[in-house]
Order: C-alpha cells, then structure tokens, then sequence
C-alpha cells in the first residue's frame, strides 16, 4: 500500500515522505495512529504542505543541532505536578510536559514530538530523558519531578 507519513516514523521515513508498505501494518498500526494518510492523487498536494511544515520545525544542521544540545544539557528541568503519598504521580508526564518546562527553564524550544520517553514517568525524582535533534544528534535531559 502506498501511503504518505504524517509523522517521522523510525526506519520508516519522515514527514511527507511517499512511502509503499504491507497493506496491514498500514491499515493496522500507521493509519489509526495518524502516522500516515493514504496516498491519492489529490493527496500529492498535502505532501508539499506537510514538507513545508517540516522545514519550519527542522533543525537544518548538525553544528545549530550540536549548539542547541549544548544549551539543553546544561538545563536542570523541574516539573511540580500531583502525587500521593507513596511518591506516585495522578497521571504520568507527558513530552509536552517537558517541553513546556524546557521552554520555562529557559532553554530553546523543543517539539515535543522530538522527545522519547524510555517508559511513562509515573513516580518522582529524577528520571533522564532524551531529546532527538537531528538524525544524528541525541540530548539528555535530566527531569526533576517534585510534588505540587
């Protein structure tokens, strides 16, 4: 099936790219997630608009991805959000969460698309967190997560 990602998708390709995969890991897993959206004639003018969106996001370089790496490593980031008394969290943080206390902290912004999370945060304390900036520049960032 010929399909046209939405989103990065790991070894798969980049926003706006054409890409042809198996009907079923299109149908089951790219197309519910919004990852991708089929490809149509009509479709071919949505993968210009979805590259131009790209480019704005885009850290064009590795010396502009290395230089904001710098600037995020050297970021202590602290979160406050709601906990009980065992130390677990109402809910997890989520990439938008850091992102906004990145941005709070004083660092550049961050799409938060761009951050992985090994596993949800759910508890407190310090957790470490990376940030993809370029295919071939990864940050860590060190999460303080506190109680409100």
């Amino acid at each position: 099936m010929k399909i046209i990602l939405t989103n990065e998708v790991s070894g798969l390709g980049n926003a706006g790219d054409v890409v042809e995969v198996k009907d079923g890991y299109a149908r089951n897993y790219l197309l519910p997630r919004g990852f991708a959206i089929r490809w149509t004639k009509g479709g071919e003018k949505d993968v210009e608009q979805i590259r131009r969106a790209r480019k704005i996001r885009e850290i064009a370089t590795i010396e502009q991805a290395n230089e904001i790496k710098g600037r995020i490593e050297g970021l202590t980031v602290r979160l406050k959000v709601r906990a009980g008394d065992q130390g677990r969290l109402f809910g997890s943080v989520t990439p938008a969460d850091i992102a906004s206390a990145v941005k709070a902290a004083g660092g550049p912004d961050v799409d938060k698309r761009r951050i992985e999370l090994g596993s949800p945060i759910k508890t407190l304390g310090s957790h470490q967190v990376t940030v993809r900036l370029h295919p071939e520049v990864v940050a860590k960032v060190g999460v303080e997560v506190g109680a409100a």
